[in-house]
């Protein structure tokens, strides 16, 4: 892998965690919506990673049992960003517009501890990444003097 691949591997870490950041955000921000467009109460959100990679094995790319030269790695990418499918909670709170006739209301099934845990391990990987990137141009400044 040449320099530059290593920044675009960190780049693209970089965007994924920046969306992880924006869905956690979301989430939190929706903790109490009871009504959303589809009727229901919010869903919580999870972001899928996979690699960019081609389809070979990881001890195939680990080894360089690729047949070429100097393959790319590769980086990471959103695959998707799934609603979470578990039951709604439901509170006692006969005054609420969308209470059931019973005087139920279905809240989003988010836990605060774990969107900020979440939120934290986002936060981490952007800033390790980042280091990363600031790391290689520095790597590639003092190759420059060197050619000098």
């Amino acid at each position: 892998m040449n320099l530059f691949g290593v920044m675009e591997v960190s780049g693209s870490a970089l965007q994924a965690e920046r969306i992880r950041a924006e869905v956690v955000a979301a989430n939190m921000a929706n903790a109490e919506t009871t009504r959303t467009v589809d009727g229901g109460p919010y869903q919580r959100q999870q972001v899928v990673f996979a690699s960019t990679a081609s389809e070979q094995s990881f001890a195939g790319q680990l080894l360089g049992q690729s047949g070429q030269p100097d393959q790319q790695i590769g980086g990471v990418r959103v695959a998707a960003v799934e609603s979470d499918k578990t039951t709604p909670l439901r509170r006692y709170d006969p005054g609420h517009p969308d209470a059931d006739k019973d005087g139920y209301v279905s809240y989003p099934d988010i836990n605060p501890l774990t969107e900020m845990v979440d939120l934290m391990g986002a936060t981490r990987a952007y800033g390790l990444n980042s280091s990363a990137v600031q790391a290689e141009k520095g790597m590639l400044s003092v190759s420059l003097d060197i050619l000098k």
